[in-house]
């Protein structure tokens, strides 16, 4: 089980070392909650320029991304 200091760890190491694109594999993660993707959204804000590909992440990321940032352009959902 993630917990949420292992996902803000995780996400910091990924905006230390970004580069115009950061690939995040989620296939293991069972369930997100609005906090977890709060942090993903937050993290995308402040790289600046290019983007985080979220490969096969539980379905509410999706939604709760559609719901809280509509037309946010730094995440990018692949592999459903």
């Amino acid at each position: 089980m993630i917990t949420r200091s292992f996902w803000a760890q995780g996400l910091e190491d990924l905006a230390r070392l970004h580069t115009e694109v950061s690939f995040v594999e989620l296939s293991d993660l069972t369930s997100i909650d609005v906090g977890g993707t709060a942090a993903l959204a937050v993290t995308a804000q402040r790289l600046g320029s290019g983007r985080i590909v979220v490969d096969r992440p539980p379905p509410e990321l999706e939604r709760i991304l559609h719901i809280f940032w509509p037309g946010h352009t730094g995440i990018e959902v692949a592999g459903r």
